[in-house]
């Protein structure tokens, strides 16, 4: 993301470029975006999670005398929902960790030059 060092790195010209250049790419942060989707998708794993539990209560312990005796089709479908979803969500968080040391490397860079440049008082 960031452009390689020329020999003439420490001249105020080609820092204020680096500088410009890092703040163009953390204007947006997609770290973010990626924990939302995260969130999202873990929630929707929490709940087929709460289903595929009741689907299995009411065909294997549920004491009613008319309870559904035939294959458990609708579980399965629910638990391979739940298993998708999950691991769906572990690999969204994993990528959001990885982007967020990114961010936050390319932000301290960020924070070096605007140091040395002078531009915070």
């Amino acid at each position: 993301m960031t452009a390689p060092r020329a020999a003439g790195e420490g001249s105020p010209v080609a820092l204020q470029a680096e500088h410009d250049e890092l703040a163009s790419a953390l204007a947006a942060r997609r770290s973010i975006d990626v924990l939302r989707r995260f969130a999202y998708t873990a929630f929707a794993a929490f709940i087929t999670s709460g289903l595929s539990a009741k689907l299995a209560w009411d065909r294997w312990f549920s004491l009613r005398p008319n309870r559904f005796r035939g294959p458990p089709v609708y579980f399965f479908v629910a638990l391979a929902v739940t298993v998708v979803l999950a691991v769906a969500s572990v690999v969204l968080l994993v990528r959001a960790r990885r982007l967020m040391r990114t961010e936050d490397a390319l932000f301290a860079r960020m924070r070096s030059l605007r140091d040395r440049l002078g531009l915070d008082p």
